[in-house]
């Protein structure tokens, strides 16, 4: 029997915005892992993220406040590796970017993007020295790498000067939670949150590299007072300039921003939703995207990163910054139901690819791999 010891400190015990991307990843990844009669699984994670995660799964949470950025990375140099070996674990499972500095097991980490070193402006001094300095010394010490998509893995791999054979792709999976749902039970909820118009959705926390400033200077160029544009998602960091370019655009009436909203209500946004707009910069993989396009919306996306690969042929791209571009887009799909339907047809489609049982069984297979 292997034992593996997983770092899941990322992983939030508490509902708001850090329950966005890596919280999901994880806790769908760990709740995947198959039960097996050669691996047994040990997470480690901070108060409150038990809840999270299935029983199955043995979880140790930690008594210190590790929710806070700097007990975090005092755990993980400090304590991990001596808890890991008192309970006799056998490869050791970073799940955020950093393995400790001590591991004479096999050692693995995964690394959702490089958004640190190649925006490095939107993060703290500190921050940005850590998970710069830090990731490269992991990733070129570890015995294997995760990416999160192909696109994640050739950055890896050029950036930090690594082969092929030392970067696997785990991509994130669909909930069986997204899919298209009945027209009563989205009526109902349209009545509820008083949504009386058709609308323009967007989900992702309000960070610099979520890019929402063109979004609204293209729903702006839209120039339709019968169509309001949703932004679903907490605030992240800088975001006042996109609540004082709603003021400048005169879009008060027109954009809704409904903060944090818990995973449960997520499928009725998608299905509630004209279409899908994710005009990010840059994305590890782009979890949303893939949540609309499995719920039947048609999603318009950045032509970056590893956006193109998510959306495959299903949805309509961009350049980034292109506003009159993404303005002709969103007309496309709000005023061509036919074009509208072909593109929910191929995003089901699409959305189908994307499995957690898949990426779990993929998880178990490079353990075992590593534990050899």
């Amino acid at each position: 029997m292997r034992k593996i010891g997983i770092n899941a400190h990322l992983l939030s015990g508490q509902a708001g915005y850090r329950q966005a991307g890596i919280h999901t990843y994880i806790s769908q990844l760990l709740n995947h892992l198959p039960e097996s009669a050669d691996l047994t699984y040990k997470v480690f994670t901070q108060q409150g993220a038990n809840e999270f995660l299935q029983p199955t799964l043995q979880v140790e949470m930690s008594r210190l406040p590790t929710e806070n950025p700097l007990v975090r990375i005092a755990w993980e140099q400090a304590a991990w590796f001596s808890l890991a070996k008192k309970a006799r674990v056998d490869l050791l499972h970073s799940m955020a970017f950093v393995t400790p500095f001590v591991a004479p097991m096999p050692k693995m980490v995964t690394v959702y993007d490089l958004s640190f070193i190649h925006f490095p402006e939107r993060y703290t001094k500190f921050k940005r020295w850590y998970l710069q300095s830090q990731t490269r010394r992991s990733v070129q010490s570890a015995d294997l790498t995760l990416a999160i998509s192909e696109d994640g893995k050739r950055d890896i791999m050029q950036v930090y000067g690594i082969s092929a054979e030392k970067v696997a792709v785990i991509t994130p999976g669909v909930s069986d939670d997204y899919q298209p749902l009945p027209q009563a039970e989205i009526d109902r909820f349209k009545q509820e949150k008083e949504l009386t118009r058709p609308f323009i959705l967007h989900v992702g926390t309000l960070q610099p590299r979520k890019n929402i400033p063109v979004l609204l200077r293209a729903f702006a160029e839209l120039n339709n007072p019968d169509v309001d544009l949703i932004l679903v998602g907490g605030k992240g960091w800088l975001f006042d300039e996109i609540f004082a370019l709603v003021e400048q655009l005169n879009l008060r009436n027109q954009v809704r921003f409904t903060g944090f909203v818990p995973d449960i209500e997520l499928p009725l946004w998608y299905n509630s939703a004209e279409l899908f707009v994710f005009p990010s910069i840059y994305e590890g993989f782009g979890i949303p995207a893939a949540d609309a396009m499995a719920c039947g919306t048609p999603v318009i996306a950045a032509n970056t990163s590893s956006l193109p690969e998510v959306v495959g042929n299903a949805g309509l791209l961009f350049e980034p910054q292109a506003v009159s571009a993404l303005t002709e887009r969103i007309a496309s799909v709000l005023y061509d139901p036919a074009q509208a339907g072909k593109m929910r047809e191929r995003g089901l489609a699409q959305a189908r690819k994307f499995s957690w049982t898949h990426s779990g069984r993929k998880m178990a297979a490079l353990y075992r791999q590593l534990t050899v």
